[in-house]
């Protein structure tokens, strides 16, 4: 049995809801709690499918809107280079 501590690269929280560990999915961005990959979600975004969809759907209630939001938002900030502009609150985008 491997010794979980000889890892060099530890687990790191991308945010509230993302984390990237290497013991889980290859050390992928995936949602806390789950083996839901970031860029899965952000692929289903890129095809349309509308957020609620996403969580409710084909994620069957386990992931909140808040966390697909969080994954658009950091995927804006890694493509533009810059911190991105606050979130807007889930219930604001539910609106929208």
């Amino acid at each position: 049995m491997k010794n979980a501590k000889s890892s060099p690269l530890a687990r790191t929280e991308l945010g509230r809801y993302i984390v990237a560990d290497p013991a889980i999915c290859h050390g992928k961005p995936t949602f806390k709690g789950t083996r839901i990959m970031v860029w899965q979600v952000l692929d289903d975004v890129a095809e349309g499918r509308s957020w609620d969809f996403i969580c409710n759907t084909r994620w069957g209630g386990r992931l909140p809107l808040a966390a697909v939001a969080e994954a658009v938002k950091l995927a804006e900030e890694a493509w533009l280079g810059k911190p991105a502009r606050p979130a807007r609150r889930a219930a604001e985008l539910v609106a929208a």
